[in-house]
């Protein structure tokens, strides 16, 4: 990383830098480097990042740049995002840097009313520079005949490994369709798995490749993991908020049956805390995040869509209440905090039947994570060692002469939606 490079070595447009100023923008994070350059240049772009390495303005700032000098103004910019909190931050963003150049964005997804779905068609009737879509909504309103995209210039998929996990990969391909060959196209992406690749290889012509500390968690968090049983769990979390230690927590759980319970469980401890799953209305999920964005609610639970999708800064705290069942999920989950240059804590909590993955995820980051002991007070714990797993997962464990009753989790991997 060059630490010499500030903002105005790039030949940004004077209006451009004055916003960057006054947002406090001084020095290009690693991504934005690398990228900002090959947008410039025109280039399509594959880049591997994962969320909090500022790749939201690594592609904002040259799109906006080429927007505010092109000659005639039209849709510009098409931002597909696998989700509507994602596009809402995104629109945020360019609110943010667009204020001072008289750029127009919308954000476009659906799970909401008609009221909305009006407002959406009547900006989209007036004309945006850049559009931020969820993929549903996006078809749905090119089938209405609304929105035209014949004169994209940029076309940006964000998270797309995410995208394709939950299912978006036709969805892509019939938007691509309505897009101008001659375009240039932008794919960011956390992880780069054969599906990834074999998207690029259809999509992009000729791209710039960027990668940036893949499935590296940020140096500046401190990982812990405590091997206990499940019934010890609910007690371990009370114990490590008891002493407001940790201003503000989010606890993630692999399923949205657990996160349920473990609300009603910690709100019954008295700990201020709230649960965001798919059985809320997205109104009542945004307000949530809304209050733990704003400090006025200090701890959030749920599950792995969470960790993708939100963007909140100075977190202090993640609890992997579940090993989550993919080690790339462990990455976004604990990124949730030290967000660029802060520094947090996760803790995992593993019991004996998720010993195995937490072994693949210390094998993915390339360390071993330190094993807290129990509390005084919380009886045995079963011993690390995953090594040995075969010859004890065909076993029920005891503890101090019963059955722990918390249930393990295998089978396929739940995501929240």
């Amino acid at each position: 990383m060059n630490t010499t490079l500030t903002f105005s070595d790039f030949n940004f447009d004077a209006r451009l830098n004055d916003g960057l100023a006054s947002m406090g923008y001084d020095k290009p994070t690693p991504i934005q480097q690398e990228a900002i350059p090959a947008i410039l240049q025109k280039r399509d772009l594959i880049a591997c990042a994962q969320t909090g390495t500022g790749k939201t303005a690594a592609y904002l700032l040259p799109i906006l740049n080429n927007i505010i000098h092109a000659e005639k103004r039209h849709l510009n910019t098409l931002v597909v995002a696998p989700t509507r909190e994602l596009a809402q931050q995104i629109d945020q963003q360019v609110e943010g840097f667009g204020y001072f150049l008289g750029v127009s964005s919308i954000a476009v997804y659906g799970g909401n009313d008609g009221a909305v779905w009006e407002q959406q068609k009547r900006a989209l009737e007036a004309g945006v520079d850049i559009i931020i879509a969820t993929p549903g909504r996006l078809i749905a309103q090119l089938a209405s005949g609304v929105i035209k995209l014949d004169q994209v210039e940029h076309l940006v998929l964000d998270e797309a490994d995410r995208m394709l996990d939950m299912g978006f990969y036709e969805d892509i391909i019939r938007i691509i369709k309505y897009l101008p060959e001659k375009r240039q196209t932008l794919l960011f992406s956390a992880t780069m798995p054969p599906k990834i690749r074999a998207l690029a290889n259809r999509i992009l012509i000729n791209p710039a490749e960027i990668n940036i500390a893949i499935s590296k968690p940020a140096e500046g968090i401190l990982q812990q993991a405590y091997s206990l049983y499940d019934e010890q769990k609910e007690r371990l979390i009370q114990h490590i908020l008891k002493d407001d230690k940790f201003p503000s927590a989010i606890i993630f759980a692999s399923t949205k049956e657990n996160v349920k319970k473990l609300d009603r469980t910690l709100r019954k401890m008295g700990l201020d805390v709230k649960a965001i799953h798919s059985d809320l209305e997205q109104a009542d999920r945004e307000s949530i995040l809304r209050e733990f964005k704003n400090k006025q609610l200090s701890i959030v639970i749920g599950t792995d869509v969470l960790s993708r999708g939100i963007d909140v800064e100075g977190i202090s705290l993640v609890i992997n209440f579940d090993v989550p069942p993919d080690p790339e999920d462990y990455i976004h989950r604990i990124g949730r905090t030290a967000r660029a240059a802060t520094t947090g804590t996760a803790i995992t909590f593993i019991n004996l039947h998720d010993q195995h993955k937490f072994q693949r995820i210390e094998q993915l980051i390339g360390r071993e994570v330190e094993k807290v002991p129990l509390p005084l007070g919380f009886g045995d714990a079963p011993v690390y060692s995953p090594g040995t797993r075969k010859e004890t997962s065909a076993r029920k464990p005891f503890h101090k002469g019963k059955r722990p009753h918390g249930k393990s989790h295998h089978g396929p991997h739940h995501r929240g939606r």
